[in-house]
């Protein structure tokens, strides 16, 4: 290959700091195996779980983490037909067009270096075929991670899972990255009331920036539940999501959906969660999402065009950005919950 090293984080020890070092590429492309040079990485949730080992021990130490990023080809590996050398990608989690190829492996110090069909923490990276959508060549680089994850996720969390129909009410636990484009897909399928939950003052502006008509800080307010139902309705809301993965914030907005309702999960629970059972068996549904089932290769453009047309608002959505480097401090921003999306800067 081309580039033969590449500075990376590495997760070396379960809720520890990451390690920013320098580490070996695979000497070879295998089938469906994509080189990039990636310019921008978004931070989600999930990576925090996975430093986390809230699944239980990593068997997979130390590894690559990373999932939503911008990127341009450098080099495309035997059998790839849907991306080409120099195109502008956008990487992702959810499978798309193209070969899912073997997972890479990378070398540090002797050491063998894990990864996923995606990773973005690092300034090189061999990714599956089927993780890369292309993206025009004048859209901005720094916004394209949105497009991996956050906006994906909430789009889809918003059609495909909670089906949201005009008019609805619709309550949003969490109002991070992914919680703030939950709020503007259901705003831009005209649902109201639209009320965001956070645990901080600052994230009231925010929310209602991106299509929150209510916002309670829940840290603050003495009876959530019935400020809620006052907004909403005794009965509850029509569709009520979760992106904290809190399992008493989850009991509480199974809670609070309406008994013809919608709880949707975004976020992955990291304990047991506690519900009565009973309102299933009629017409509340209970569901998870799982990126919004999202089809990138069909719907990354779809949004692109929305931006394009002024229909969906990117501006405000990161709040905070990091070099490579600093990326121990940019974990933290993220655990503090007080961001929107976090950004790591590759160039």
């Amino acid at each position: 290959m081309q580039v033969k090293k590449t500075k990376a984080a590495v997760l070396v020890e379960s809720k520890q700091p990451l390690v920013v070092t320098e580490i070996d590429l695979p000497r070879e492309l295998a089938v469906g195996q994509v080189l990039v040079k990636v310019h921008y990485s978004g931070i989600c949730g999930a990576q925090i779980n996975e430093i986390d080992a809230v699944k239980g021990p990593d068997k997979f130490l130390p590894h690559l983490l990373g999932h939503e990023g911008s990127a341009t080809v450098v080099e495309a590996g035997p059998g790839v037909r849907t991306v080409k050398n120099g195109e502008r990608v956008i990487m992702h989690w959810r499978q798309s067009n193209g070969i899912q190829c073997e997972t890479p492996t990378y070398f540090w110090n002797g050491r063998k270096v894990n990864a996923g069909w995606v990773t973005t923490f690092n300034e090189y990276a061999v990714v599956s075929e089927n993780r890369l959508t292309p993206m025009p060549e004048d859209f901005d680089l720094k916004l394209a991670p949105l497009f991996g994850c956050a906006i994906t996720t909430a789009m889809g969390t918003i059609n495909n899972d909670a089906k949201v129909k005009i008019g609805q009410s619709v309550v949003v636990f969490g109002t991070g990255g992914t919680g703030l484009n939950i709020l503007q897909a259901a705003d831009m399928v005209a649902a109201h009331p639209i009320i965001g939950i956070d645990r901080f003052d600052s994230k009231g502006e925010m929310a209602r920036r991106f299509g929150a008509t209510h916002y309670f800080n829940s840290a603050k307010t003495e009876d959530l539940e019935g400020e809620i139902r006052r907004v909403v309705g005794g009965a509850g809301a029509d569709v009520v999501l979760d992106t904290t993965g809190n399992a008493r914030v989850i009991e509480q907005a199974y809670k609070l959906t309406h008994p013809d309702g919608r709880t949707v999960l975004v976020g992955v629970p990291l304990e047991p969660v506690s519900i009565y059972t009973l309102p299933l068996h009629f017409k509340k549904v209970l569901t998870g999402s799982s990126g919004g089932h999202t089809e990138p290769h069909i719907d990354i453009p779809r949004y692109l065009r929305l931006v394009q047309a002024g229909k969906l608002k990117l501006d405000g959505l990161i709040t905070h950005e990091f070099p490579l480097d600093k990326i121990n401090e940019a974990l933290q921003v993220m655990k503090s919950g007080e961001a929107g999306r976090v950004l790591l800067a590759m160039d």
